[in-house]
């Protein structure tokens, strides 16, 4: 029987220092970690790395719950394919141990995955509202205003050439290729 780590980030700027070191202190012979780094498929991997390593009679060990998944159907989905292959868990900052099997060891992963999903979803809501409220939804900021790209209309359909108007504008040939497909698309 072994305990095995796993510490999940979910982006670059999060810090995966506090978990390892609690996963070390709990005396983890093994750690796997995931620390989303662009591709979405990272952490997925390393959970699928650390289900191919564990067997019958390991402990896997987190810090907390929703470090194995990102919603209560992830989380209940990775304890279901661990409980198939004998392995149990710990969450040490949720004092969660399904060594034990017993009926509230059980009843606290439930509660406790549906928590998580739920603290996520606010999450989520608060940046919605954050976002609508400063009008910041992300993303590249547009290299032509609004009024530069009615102008850039009105001079395609006057026949100027593309590249006349990507060297006018100061951006690239494709930056006017797509004003010029977005505006065919409004004409069907």
């Amino acid at each position: 029987m072994a305990s095995i780590g796993f510490a999940r980030v979910s982006t670059q700027q999060q810090d995966l220092t506090s978990q390892l070191a609690a996963l070390d202190a709990y005396g983890c012979s093994k750690v796997f970690q995931g620390k989303h780094s662009g591709k979405a498929d990272t952490n997925k991997q390393a959970l699928e790395d650390l289900i191919d390593y564990v067997r019958s009679g390991d402990v896997v060990v987190v810090t907390k719950m929703d470090r194995l998944g990102r919603s209560l159907s992830q989380v209940l989905s990775t304890l279901d394919r661990l409980k198939t292959k004998g392995v149990t868990l710990v969450a040490i900052d949720q004092g969660i141990d399904t060594t034990r099997d017993d009926p509230m060891s059980k009843a606290m992963v439930q509660l406790l995955g549906m928590f998580a999903e739920m603290e996520r979803n606010f999450i989520v809501s608060r940046t919605t509202e954050g976002k609508n409220a400063s009008g910041n939804f992300g993303g590249r900021k547009p290299k032509l205003t609004k009024v530069q790209i009615n102008e850039v209309r009105n001079k395609l359909t006057q026949g100027i050439s593309k590249v006349l108007l990507s060297k006018e504008y100061g951006v690239s040939r494709s930056t006017i290729l797509n004003v010029s497909r977005k505006s065919e698309e409004k004409e069907k």
